[in-house]
């Protein structure tokens, strides 16, 4: 154990020696420092009283001595006059000696006559006092000639003092010779005293902190008892504690085995995707990040490959969604072995897969590699009974010359697959600027076009159908316009498809079928009569199973009759309704007239056609425009009559803009037409007052 007592008690007495060794000469170095002080002073009042007392014998002294050789100094009567002035002022003094030195360092008047004639020119006390500056020195001395005999043993503080003459020149120096031995014998006794005092409060506190100290030792050995008994009752229990921990220890490792195997599946999962085992969206973004870096730090290009495959939705609604699930698997699967440029592929959910190709040297070598994804869907895949055939369309960024981050190199080539898609599906197609300025012109048409009908920027204008020999108004159909603020006008051809594709179109054709008929009725009930007026219909209305009753209440709402509305389909959207027949029986059940337009330009079959509860053909106007310049046209349009006469259709020709074709048309037997020729599609002001007084 630590003994305090002991080590207590050495460093106490080393600090004790070590104090007394500092503090005894530092007192004397202070005192005697304050004894020459004081003699100091006492030897310049001397000095003082010296001058003033023999001003005139020494002013003379000092004038006279300048030339005169030594022996004449010694004997001259001045000196043994000053003398004897000397050791009358001086008696009963301290002062046992005293010296006269002129400006060139000659001793001029001592009280030993014998030094007279002695040169202190190079005595360091002489030149600083010579320099205005009084200095002294204490020294001890064995044995001293003074004027009061010689002395042994004897303390002497020597100053040397400038004599100053009354221009405040210095015109000689004072050496003054001052008896201190008793008070120096006094500071010794006194330092002897405050030695032995220093020494006495040390014994005393060092005795008082030794007892505290072996107090505190008695503690300390006393708890190291106490402790050592705890250490051991300690020991026993933390010896059946580790018992216990090992057979503790023994069942964690089984879980953290358990665990990591669970941490394990956790990280894979987290980078891949569950179904066919191909790195997920999170591990891509992270390799392409990564590649990026590299690529940057290289100057190299990489490719980013967006694949998404056509159609799959009919293979989940046709077949169900475990088929799909196969299916999708089994893209991975061939990918994954017949394509042999992909440095990473990875599925980024439902039928959308994306592949990385890193070093790439040249656009060819990607082409290759489009070609390679689009080959894999070349042959069938077999699932079960099924065998099916897929297509893919590819769309391709590259870095650097497409975009540097992630995001911006996947969104750019997610942007050229859907380009790809437009061409015709099956298809590759490699990113362009032009692309996202197209998108985002998109998006700001669609943004617009979402609050074009709260602000009232959508109307109805009306096109006449009349009819072909009278040239009578027979029927309107309704064309939405669009006045957009931020765009101008804008045409049916730009927005419609955007609407088709968003979803809008619902809610737009409601609004024109609506507006269409208000309008109907207000004409009416003021007395302008239109015998009929069409509307198109999109595939996306005729999908809807409440569009029938959203119609119905439009019609109740307005209070039109269903006879005077006519509902313009293609023959692309009939085709594209899975039960077409259901909704179109149930518009023919209300009294709706329909009419298939663009007809001659869609690929339904004459069988299919003869079910279709429709009235009406409408002649597109690309066949129109070939009148009296292709026979061919002219053809398409003798068969389409024939067809309609013999299955008992009307037959309305759009897109008529000359006489000429008016005439071929009507003596044909076309009933109607419609184009430029009897007037544009225009707003309902205009287009009754057109009418109102006839054709």
């Amino acid at each position: 154990m630590f003994n305090l007592s002991r080590y207590f008690s050495t460093v106490s007495f080393i600090l004790i020696v070590l104090a007394a060794g500092v503090l005894g000469p530092l007192y004397q170095r202070l005192s005697l420092l304050q004894l020459q002080n004081l003699a100091e002073s006492r030897n310049v009042a001397m000095a003082q009283v010296f001058q003033n007392s023999l001003q005139a014998p020494l002013a003379s002294l000092i004038g006279d001595a300048v030339g005169r050789d030594i022996h004449s100094l010694q004997l001259s009567d001045e000196t043994r006059h000053l003398q004897a002035s000397v050791l009358d002022l001086m008696r009963n003094t301290a002062v046992i000696k005293i010296k006269v030195y002129n400006r060139l360092g000659n001793t001029i008047f001592s009280t030993d006559s014998g030094q007279i004639g002695e040169s202190k020119l190079e005595n360091a006390g002489f030149r600083t006092a010579i320099n205005g500056a009084i200095t002294s020195e204490l020294t001890h001395r064995n044995t001293i000639d003074t004027f009061e005999g010689r002395l042994v043993e004897v303390d002497v503080l020597s100053s040397y003092i400038p004599i100053v003459g009354k221009d405040r020149s210095v015109e000689g120096v004072f050496e003054l010779y001052q008896n201190v031995t008793p008070f120096v014998a006094q500071l010794n006794r006194n330092l002897w005293w405050v030695t032995a005092g220093v020494v006495l409060v040390f014994a005393a506190l060092y005795l008082m902190q030794f007892l505290v100290v072996r107090r505190a030792q008695g503690i300390l050995e006393d708890q190291e008892g106490r402790i050592k008994a705890a250490r051991d009752t300690l020991e026993i229990q933390v010896a059946a504690r580790t018992e216990e921990l090992k057979r503790t220890n023994s069942q964690l490792e089984g879980e953290i085995s358990e665990r990591r195997q669970a941490q394990s599946k956790l990280n894979y999962l987290a980078y891949h995707d569950p179904l066919t085992g191909l790195a997920n969206r999170r591990c891509f973004i992270e390799r392409l990040e990564e590649s990026l870096r590299e690529t940057a730090r290289h100057g190299e290009r990489l490719a980013v490959l967006f694949i998404d495959l056509d159609q799959f939705k009919q293979v989940n609604d046709s077949l169900g969604h475990g088929v799909g699930d196969e299916l999708l698997v089994s893209v991975a699967a061939r990918l994954s072995e017949h394509v042999r440029l992909i440095d990473m592929l990875a599925r980024l959910g439902g039928d959308e897969f994306i592949c990385l190709m890193e070093a790439v040297r040249d656009e060819d070598e990607v082409e290759l590699l489009a070609r390679e994804i689009l080959g894999a869907f070349e042959y069938p895949f077999k699932l079960g009974d099924h065998e099916l055939y897929l297509t893919a369309s590819v769309g391709i960024s590259l870095c650097p010359a497409d975009a540097h981050s992630v995001l911006d190199l996947m969104r750019n080539a997610d942007t050229a697959m859907y380009r790809a898609k437009m061409l015709g599906r099956g298809n590759f197609h490699f990113y362009t600027a032009e692309m996202t300025r197209e998108a985002q012109e998109r998006i700001q048409m669609e943004n617009l076009l979402r609050r074009a009908l709260d602000n009232g920027e959508l109307s109805v204008h009306l096109q006449p159908q009349v009819e072909a020999r009278s040239g009578q108004l027979v029927g309107a159909e309704a064309l939405v316009r669009w006045n957009s603020p931020e765009l101008g006008l804008v045409m049916p051809m730009r927005f419609i498809p955007l609407a088709e594709d968003s979803g809008l179109i619902v809610g737009l054709g409601n609004w024109v079928l609506r507006e269409t008929c208000r309008q109907f009725m207000q004409w009416r009930m003021s007395g302008f009569e239109l015998p009929q007026v069409s509307v198109n219909l999109s595939v996306k209305q005729l999908e809807r199973p409440e569009f029938i009753d959203v119609l119905g209440e439009i019609l109740d709402e307005t209070g039109m009759d269903p006879t005077c509305l006519k509902l313009e389909l293609t023959e692309s959207v009939v085709m594209a309704v899975g039960d077409a027949f259901t909704p179109l029986e149930r518009l023919r059940d209300l009294g709706i007239s329909l009419a298939l337009d663009d007809f001659g330009t869609g690929y339904s079959s004459l069988s299919y056609l003869k079910m279709l509860p429709v009235q009406q053909l409408k002649i597109d106007r690309s066949f129109v425009e070939g009148i009296g310049r292709n026979t061919g046209d002219e053809a398409i349009i003798r068969t389409i009559m024939e067809l309609a006469r013999s299955l008992g259709f009307e037959v309305v020709a759009e897109g008529v803009e000359t006489v000429e074709q008016a005439d071929f048309l009507a003596a044909l037997g076309c009933e109607q037409l419609q184009g430029y020729l009897h007037g544009k599609a225009v707003a309902p002001a205009e287009f009754r007052a057109r009418w109102s007084v006839g054709p």
